[in-house]
């Protein structure tokens, strides 16, 4: 499945208005294709959809007005001009949501959350104060005989009623500012009651006529991961999807497993040599590989799934699997191969060496032992490395150590933020994955922007549990150009070089 959030273009328009039918059972009619016209005209960048696998199954219109001429809880005829859209003023104050849909088949992939974030991510990029819509409350004739729009409103905010339109609104963080009568004509689940919606923007700047983001925040989630036994594979599905959905519900762009924390599964074949054990887990790479990716986009986030043994032309490899929320799939396999992997699983090394574009910023991987070599991280920071991902897997304080160590080294001399992630506690009945030590970790740069010891945030010690931190992507661009040292920029390149040889 490939995902794609963008702008609206006319060449969508019979996608868009296919899905506007099966979104509201064709009740409340679809958009000409003289209105797509015009709004693409007038705000071409206020038009999102959302493309699947070729198909535009999502979409947000919005238009921009002025909170001091335009009466926001006037009906939604008279907001849209009747489909000419004369209030719009892109020298207004307040973007108006004119319309958000998702096509029923595609909901369970949560893109009503995406499209509602490119927009306030809009709103900030424009300086605008606030989004407002008009909400549709499409349960309401259930209750309209016993509550009031107020009442039900009440309850639905209190969880004892669901209206699935007004508890999603809610969710992205809008507040109902007023009730609107007769919003929009042949409204009958709504009974043509609607909520006025707000969302304010907290980094509004009234004197200010344009906004140029300052800052570009990338949210981490590290899992810090207790190894446990699992009665089969659906146990160890519910555990990796407890921690996506509760790091995804802080917001995070990334969630970041560790070396073989699927280890566990080998249980069922502990009496085999570990060689064996190990190729059986590998049988079932592709399977949770598919499964994680059905979590990246349903909960909207990026998601390094830790490693895992992976066969590959009849060799066995350690390979990290960068699920993006859009569906998209990367890998990444490990390079430098540990004594002890190669004694007991014969492992072989990676050969590929390259960073990966993602929605939040450009990301490397290494994994585990791959951090202890500085030429590896450098070639990457050459390739314009943001974010160093570097699942682990150490059994005692003096392999974390040099994990850690190493770790932090990078982030200091590649100018870039290192997260590790690490497993802990003991794994009976699995040979050779018997005991655990971790402290997951985010690493910063040192200088001035960022923590005097270059520890943006660190885990509890050998302890179960998410680590979520921020990093300014920004502050990384200042700093290669105005830090008080520059080791990128530095370098005697006169003397010596790294480079990829293949």
């Amino acid at each position: 499945m490939n995902i794609q959030v963008r702008n609206l273009t006319l060449e969508d328009y019979s996608d868009l208005t296919q899905s506007t039918k099966e979104a509201y059972d064709n009740l409340l009619g679809t958009w000409s294709v003289d209105e797509i016209k015009e709004l693409l005209t007038i705000f071409p960048k206020g038009q999102f959809c959302i493309e699947v696998d070729g198909k535009v199954v999502a979409s947000a219109l919005s238009i921009i007005v002025n909170s001091k001429k335009t009466n926001l809880a006037a009906n939604y005829d008279t907001i849209t001009s009747n489909g000419k859209f004369l209030k719009h003023d892109l020298d207004g104050d307040v973007m108006y949501g004119i319309e958000v849909f998702v096509h029923p088949n595609y909901r369970q992939l949560r893109l009503g959350r995406r499209l509602y974030d490119v927009r306030k991510e809009l709103c900030e990029e424009m300086n605008l104060k606030s989004i407002v819509a008009g909400g549709r409350i499409p349960n309401y004739h259930n209750y309209s005989n016993e509550l009031s729009p107020r009442q039900y409103i009440e309850k639905v905010k209190s969880k004892e009623i669901y209206d699935g339109t007004l508890a999603f609104q809610l969710s992205n963080d809008f507040n109902v500012k007023k009730i609107l009568k007769n919003y929009l004509k042949d409204d009958k689940e709504s009974l043509e009651y609607a909520t006025l919606l707000e969302w304010n923007n907290i980094y509004y700047e009234p004197d200010l006529t344009s906004n140029s983001p300052t800052k570009r925040t990338t949210r981490l989630g590290l899992v810090q991961w207790q190894m446990r036994l699992f009665n089969g594979l659906q146990d160890f599905y519910d555990q990796v999807e407890f921690f996506v959905s509760a790091v995804s519900d802080y917001g995070s762009d990334f969630v970041l497993f560790p070396e073989f924390f699927n280890s566990p599964l080998m249980r069922p074949y502990n009496h085999l040599k570990e060689i064996e054990a190990m190729h059986q887990l590998a049988t079932m790479t592709d399977d949770i590989v598919a499964k994680i990716q059905e979590f990246a986009i349903t909960y909207n986030v990026n998601i390094i799934s830790g490693s895992m043994p992976h066969l590959k032309e009849g060799k066995l490899y350690n390979t990290s699997f960068l699920c993006h929320r859009s569906g998209k799939l990367d890998s990444y396999s490990k390079v430098h191969i540990t004594p002890n992997e190669f004694k007991y699983y014969a492992l072989n090394g990676g050969d590929e060496i390259k960073i990966f574009e993602t929605d939040s910023g450009k990301v490397g991987l290494c994994i585990c032992y791959d951090v202890e070599f500085p030429e590896l991280s450098r070639i990457l920071a050459d390739q314009g490395m943001d974010i160093l991902f570097v699942p682990f897997m150490t059994d005692t304080q003096n392999g974390y150590t040099r994990v850690r160590s190493c770790a932090q080294a990078r982030a200091i001399e590649n100018e870039c933020y290192v997260a590790i992630a690490g497993s802990v506690g003991n794994l009976p009945h699995v040979n050779n994955m018997d005991i655990q030590y971790s402290q997951s970790a985010v690493f910063t740069p040192s200088d001035f922007s960022f923590p005097n010891n270059g520890v943006k945030a660190e885990a509890t010690p050998n302890s179960e549990m998410v680590l979520i931190a921020d990093v300014d992507l920004y502050l990384l661009r200042e700093l290669h150009e105005y830090g008080t040292v520059k080791t990128m920029k530095d370098r005697r390149r006169d003397l010596y070089q790294v480079k990829l040889i293949k």
